[in-house]
């Protein structure tokens, strides 16, 4: 493999060329004549070609130094530029920030925390890949982003879970749906039932296969619709039935455009929270926007709540 050049002979070489001087070349780069002087002689014999050469009292370029001088000024600037990138990130408020999150955090939770670390960082990059917990976890390890939100994994051991909230999975269906006049529902009823999900990848749709594994029974082929607000249509207009968490229909409950119900004991419950790897001390960024999940997450369950006792069983609308 060739040897790497001296950066600093570089620089010395592309100020004498700028110059024309080895007398202002010192003076710039605060050095003396002699050194200056040392420096391209080693450069020289590094290279084995001549550089520079006189004509009387003028200092030129040979035919080499010319194209050495056009290539070496390109790799000082590139690594003056590289300095200065560097030199940003150790501001306060600079750099990046690479989060991952599920579609639902994207939608529901998220723009809140990042409308608040933007107004605090705004020279920060800030990059939100949407991905269900599993795609975010392999993002997290492959380094493809610094954060993720998502549901605990419990299994993941390379992992650190900072928690933000829990919530509960319930069914949701149109309130012309039989089960609008059942007051109970059965796990034989939701084998047997059209499930939408936005993904089969997703962690919420494993926990619900593990659900009625459990019990002996197996979901029908789910109806996959792509987003969560794809499934609440879906529900509301009958084709199908939803496993999601009340504060994502809590409107459309309210309004009586959808019916939520619980699960058949045992209850389906969920964790979220910020996934880092292991090990790892957050940054300034990451510490920042940790803080503003939790108060978002508290902002969150406290508008959500449903009191169910509150709302009218539900009877069938024409």
């Amino acid at each position: 493999m060739p040897s790497l050049l001296d950066s600093r002979q570089l620089l010395n070489f592309v100020t004498l060329a700028r110059t024309g001087s080895y007398t202002r070349a010192a003076q710039e780069l605060n050095l003396t004549q002699s050194a200056i002087s040392h420096s391209i002689k080693a450069l020289e014999t590094d290279l084995g070609y001549k550089l520079v050469k006189r004509a009387g009292q003028r200092l030129l370029l040979t035919e080499h130094g010319e194209i050495f001088n056009t290539e070496a000024q390109q790799i000082v600037e590139s690594m003056i530029r590289l300095r200065h990138r560097l030199d940003e990130l150790g501001e306060w408020g600079r750099g990046r920030l690479r989060v991952a999150a599920s579609n639902t955090a994207c939608q529901y939770l998220i723009p809140s925390i990042l409308r608040e670390f933007k107004q605090s960082f705004p020279q920060c990059n800030v990059s939100l890949m949407p991905a269900d917990t599993p795609l975010a976890i392999e993002a997290l390890r492959a380094n493809q982003v610094d954060l993720a939100v998502g549901i605990n994994p419990t299994t993941a051991t390379d992992l650190s879970f900072y928690p933000l909230f829990n919530d509960e999975l319930r069914l949701i269906f149109s309130p012309q749906h039989a089960w609008a006049r059942q007051r109970t529902i059965g796990i034989e009823d939701i084998a047997r039932e059209t499930i939408l999900s936005y993904s089969r990848s997703s962690l919420t749709f494993t926990m619900l296969e593990s659900y009625l594994n459990r019990a002996g029974m197996r979901l029908r082929p789910p109806l996959e619709v792509g987003s969560m607000e794809a499934i609440k249509e879906m529900a509301r207009i009958g084709q199908g039935v939803g496993v999601v968490a009340d504060w994502v229909v809590k409107n459309e409950v309210a309004a009586g455009k959808l019916i939520s119900r619980p699960l058949p004991s045992p209850r389906l419950k969920r964790e979220w929270g910020l996934l880092t790897l292991k090990g790892k001390t957050l940054s300034l960024l990451e510490e920042t926007f940790l803080g503003l999940a939790e108060e978002a997450a508290h902002v969150l369950q406290g508008k959500n709540i449903i009191r169910y006792d509150d709302l009218p069983l539900a009877t069938a609308q024409p």
